[in-house]
């Protein structure tokens, strides 16, 4: 049923609200690029992984100096391997969040996506079909800002041309939905898709 939300715009998250995480066998096929200690690439991954999101750190970097902290040694070749696998992890979608999203642009609601990402993210959710769904995309690595700074909602809601008071946000982490909530936007803690159904039709009442 259509979810109509006239006097908003609803911006969503990606990673593991509408994207699942990445499942056992991707983040095995992932190591088994890489060749290394699990514990110590996971380490690595995610210690560097808020630079590449901002937009700091190139992509290629990024996978330099997860070899350098895992004591690696990957050709050329083998980082454009692990950079597609990677990013193929996370292109698996929640199916039931995409039907939320359908069901909000069928009841003519504003919607837009709000993402820490790299930017290599960025033409896959414009020109991807998820595209299609939303009016505008904000990428973190092309912003050079990142959740939960208060200044990548602000430039969202300047670029949709909205109010906070206007602004509803769907994340699954509380500390990029408070940094949200502290500008007046209002926020939901994404854990599932049925609870963000409940939480939109509450506020469509």
């Amino acid at each position: 049923m259509p979810i109509s939300l006239p006097d908003r715009v609803v911006v969503f998250d990606y990673g593991e609200v509408i994207s699942l995480t990445p499942s056992e066998f991707d983040r095995q096929a992932l190591l088994d690029v890489a060749g290394v200690e699990p514990d110590a690439f996971w380490a690595s991954y995610w210690s560097h992984r808020g630079e590449l999101d901002l937009g700091t750190l190139s992509i290629h970097d990024y996978w330099r100096r997860i070899e350098a902290d895992t004591q690696a040694d990957w050709s050329e070749s083998t980082l454009h391997l692990l950079w597609v696998t990677d990013f193929r992890g996370w292109l698996s979608v929640d199916t039931g969040t995409i039907d939320v999203l359908v069901d909000l642009r069928d009841g003519g609601t504003r919607l837009a996506l709000l993402s820490n990402a790299g930017a290599d993210f960025g033409s896959y959710f414009r020109q991807g079909l998820i595209g299609s769904l939303f009016e505008r995309v904000f990428v973190s690595g092309e912003l050079l800002l990142a959740k939960p700074d208060t200044a990548i909602f602000q430039h969202a809601i300047d670029e949709l041309g909205v109010d906070a008071a206007h602004t509803v946000f769907i994340d699954n982490r509380a500390d990029n939905v408070a940094g949200a909530e502290s500008l007046g936007i209002t926020g939901h803690v994404f854990t599932g898709a049925a609870p963000l159904r409940a939480f939109l039709e509450s506020l469509a009442r």
